[in-house]
């Protein structure tokens, strides 16, 4: 099954096994799993000349707050129920986030 790739995140993000979700997040947010297990695949980041991608294990209850801003991909091996919160700071339209406004110069949209 293809990813989900969402512009504008509901409050609670539910996804079945074999599923993926991605999205371009803000520094500082962070991911509260509420329930399943997932695989969450950072933002891209540069080491010397290298680019490289973490991986992390999330489950139940875990929280994972993201140093630096930009495209996640989380996968689901079990059924999720996840929650996204926004910094205080960058909760504004979507339009107005530095990565959004990116991504919809590069898509032209």
């Amino acid at each position: 099954m293809s990813p989900t790739t969402l512009d504008r995140l509901p409050d609670t993000v539910v996804l079945q096994p074999g599923e993926a979700l991605r999205a371009a997040l803000d520094p500082a947010t962070w991911l509260e799993m509420l329930e399943g297990r997932a695989l969450l695949v950072s933002p891209p980041s540069w080491f010397g000349d290298t680019v490289f991608t973490a991986k992390t294990a999330l489950t139940e209850g875990d929280v994972h707050r993201l140093e630096r801003g930009g495209w996640i991909e989380l996968s689901a091996l079990a059924p999720v129920r996840l929650r996204v919160h926004a910094p205080a700071s960058t909760v504004r339209p979507a339009e107005a986030r530095p990565v959004m406004r990116l991504v919809r110069l590069l898509t032209g949209t």
